[in-house]
């Protein structure tokens, strides 16, 4: 396979809530183009997106696949990403990779939590959006309704670039090709000049031209065709495409719309790369040439029990070739390019170089890793992308392993799904004492936990986590602590004296600050590390309560020391205990986790949801009735009064509800909460 001219290439991801039909679609994509010969279902387990058996058996895309199709002279690289809201996670950390989002919405169902997300993070990354209302052959659909909400919803940049015909078996063009027929809604001639107005905007030249004229019939057609492309850049217009995935309906106009209208590697938004220059970050445009040093950046992490380990990649600058070597962010050592691929679902090819703007994967190289840097240059070695938004993994389940024989085996295995999975985390909780895997929700971590039972044959036990509070101080207050011991020989000696106060964690700002107020040296400069040793081993483990102390300001005013036995291990104690005095002076508050949930629910169940999270200390926000007899509740709630909620609301439902988590603040628990946590505390042992 030869390298592409980046002019040539199209990369794009399919989004949208689960259930869109976006597997679907990427299978009529690649029937129409020629790539597969059959189209296969989801429902066989057949299609060329989920060939994974566990995809196979729950029905939904669970991880990101990456195919690509030729049309219309261009490659086209396309990532069909999950839907649920639990794996949304594997969507967002392909975004690097493509210049273009399309969201695909159900016809019927219409916009839904995972649609506001992905058209939510696109907007912030600044990358094209395009949306895609699937199941227009679905005559329950409300079409024309649906299209108001999405332009109410999303901005009036929404606008349709074809309609749906009146029997829903076609689809009529409205922005290229004029006259073709009768639609569904609306009008050709109506959205055709709402599509032109929109886009001229973003050129004087084209704007003043269209308004001495009054039309477009004379308007340069390459200007045109730029001033779509600068629109969509800017985010000044998000093309509605209507189609059916399951009859064909609209998708041969939908790949012209990929392949011709949607920017190129070079017309894309840059990617927003940093760079430390001089001390401080800037921001680093790579270059879409093949001339240049490489720069590639790893999207996707995945183990093929036949080739290992495999890094999937997007070429941002340069050409990456076999045999090559390339550096994998600062390391000093190359690593050395054995197998390179692309990717076809689960069938690869292998190729001699992948060009700049295109998606390849390197295979067997452990030292890869989830949003690594590939380059070839040191000069490169600082280059890293701006951090994406991911969610963070709040639903928990403490587990332990059935047998414990399987130690050594689990710790492997986690590692290899942790390195796969941007959302999932593995910690020991110190103060719970608990080992806690934490993901995105309960299928999130049920997915897991058969994986590991099927792919590593080990199971675990599970139970509910304890709270995961932190420790913070209400006021301010002095402590003091002398650390004296004589063992015959020469002693320990270590005074100190210092103060606490409450300080206000910001973004970019620590939560954590150590000052050496002390004069006079009545503490010489070389203990004060010992003392803030000393301190941080409170902050990790608690003063009160056992957990994580954050929010504090501490100064250290004075002490004393010994010419012979002033060691650094007293001043690390006596740092620790003066810290512990003062904290417990300084009114010691635990805090719990609040998160933000947003609930997507049937309207008949909006009451019994919104008293289920009243009842669980949540405060609600916002309500917004959809399509379809459906309502989203948006509310803010304690993480751990949520353990159980997912349960809860397939009761309330009957299964037809879903939601989405993510941390949002800490605030105080209540004061009864506060005294049982802290009285169940052991607290600090004696002093070694």
């Amino acid at each position: 396979m030869a390298v592409r001219n980046p002019n040539d290439i199209r990369n794009f991801i399919i989004t949208g809530h689960t259930g869109a039909g976006k597997t679907t679609l990427a299978e009529r994509l690649l029937f129409t183009a020629g790539e597969i010969t059959r189209m296969g279902t989801v429902e066989e387990g057949s299609t060329v997106s989920d060939w994974r058996e566990i995809e196979k058996q729950h029905h939904h895309s669970l991880f990101t696949t990456v195919m690509h199709f030729t049309h219309e002279g261009h490659e086209v690289n396309m990532i069909d990403a999950p839907g649920t809201p639990d794996f949304i996670g594997h969507a967002i950390a392909a975004f690097p990779a493509v210049e273009s989002v399309v969201v695909v919405v159900d016809a019927h169902r219409g916009i839904e939590p995972v649609t506001r997300r992905m058209m939510t993070v696109a907007k912030e990354r600044k990358l094209p959006r395009m949306i895609v209302v699937n199941k227009i052959d679905d005559e329950q659909a409300d079409i024309e309704a649906l299209t108001e909400q999405l332009r109410e919803s999303f901005g009036a940049e929404c606008l349709p670039v074809n309609l749906p015909t009146p029997d829903r078996a076609g689809v009529v063009k409205v922005f290229d090709e004029e006259g073709q027929g009768d639609t569904l809604f609306s009008g050709e001639e109506e959205a055709h000049q709402q599509i032109v107005e929109q886009i001229v905007e973003m050129q004087d030249d084209l704007m003043t031209q269209y308004l001495e004229e009054g039309d477009d019939q004379n308007l340069d057609k390459m200007k045109v065709h730029d001033a779509f492309e600068a629109a969509l850049r800017d985010g000044h217009l998000v093309p509605i495409c209507y189609c059916s995935a399951k009859t064909g309906a609209g998708v041969e106009h939908l790949m012209h719309v990929i392949a011709s209208l949607l920017p190129s590697p070079i017309e894309g938004n840059p990617r927003p790369f940093m760079k430390m220059a001089e001390g401080v970050e800037v921001a680093f445009t790579p270059k879409s040439e093949a001339g240049e040093k490489v720069l590639a950046h790893v999207f996707k992490v995945t183990t093929d029990k036949h080739v290992g380990k495999m890094g999937i990649f997007r070429v941002h600058q340069g050409t990456v070739k076999a045999k090559s070597e390339l550096i994998v962010d600062d390391q000093k050592k190359p690593i050395r390019i054995g197998h390179l691929v692309k990717r076809q679902g689960k069938d690869h090819e292998e190729v001699e170089a992948i060009g700049p703007g295109d998606i390849g994967a390197i295979v067997k190289i452990e030292e890869m890793h989830f949003d690594a840097t590939l380059h070839e240059d040191h000069d490169l070695d600082s280059v890293h992308l701006r951090p994406l938004p991911l969610p963070k993994p709040m639903y928990g389940l403490a587990v332990e392993l059935k047998n414990h024989a399987d130690e050594t085996k689990f710790s492997t295995a986690i590692h290899k799904l942790a390195a796969e999975d941007p959302c999932l985390v593995f910690e020991r909780i110190a103060a719970t004492k608990q080992n806690v895997l934490r993901g995105l929700g309960e299928l999130h971590l049920r997915v897991i936990m058969e994986r590991l039972k099927e792919e590593y044959g080990m199971e675990l036990v599970t139970e509910q986590p304890k709270v995961a509070y932190k420790e913070t101080i209400g006021g301010n207050a002095e402590g003091h602590h002398r650390h004296k011991k004589q063992t015959g020989g020469a002693g320990q000696f270590g005074e100190v004296y210092l103060r606490v106060e409450p300080m206000k964690p910001e973004n970019g700002h620590p939560d954590f600050e150590f000052v050496n107020g002390t004069v006079g040296g009545s503490v010489p400069r070389q203990f004060m590390p010992a003392i803030e040793k000393g301190v941080r081993q409170v902050l990790e483990h608690g003063a009160v309560a056992g957990y994580p102390l954050t929010g504090v300001r501490v100064t250290v005013y004075d002490g004393k020391h010994h010419p012979v036995d002033s060691k650094e291990i007293a001043f690390v104690t006596a740092g620790k205990r003066a810290f512990i005095d003062a904290v417990q002076k300084a009114r010691p508050t635990l805090l719990e986790p609040f998160v933000t949930v947003e609930v997507t629910c049937p309207q008949g169940a909006m009451g019994d949801v919104t008293s289920s999270l009243a009842g669980k200390r949540g405060r609600v926000q916002d309500t917004v009735m959809l399509p379809g007899d459906r309502c989203t509740i948006v509310a803010q709630a304690p993480q751990g009064e949520l353990q159980g909620f997912v349960t809860e609301l397939k009761s309330i439902t009957g299964g037809a509800g879903s939601y989405t988590m993510d941390y949002s603040h800490d605030e105080p628990a209540p004061p009864h909460v506060q005294q049982e946590v802290i009285a169940a505390f052991e607290g600090h042992g004696e002093e070694e």
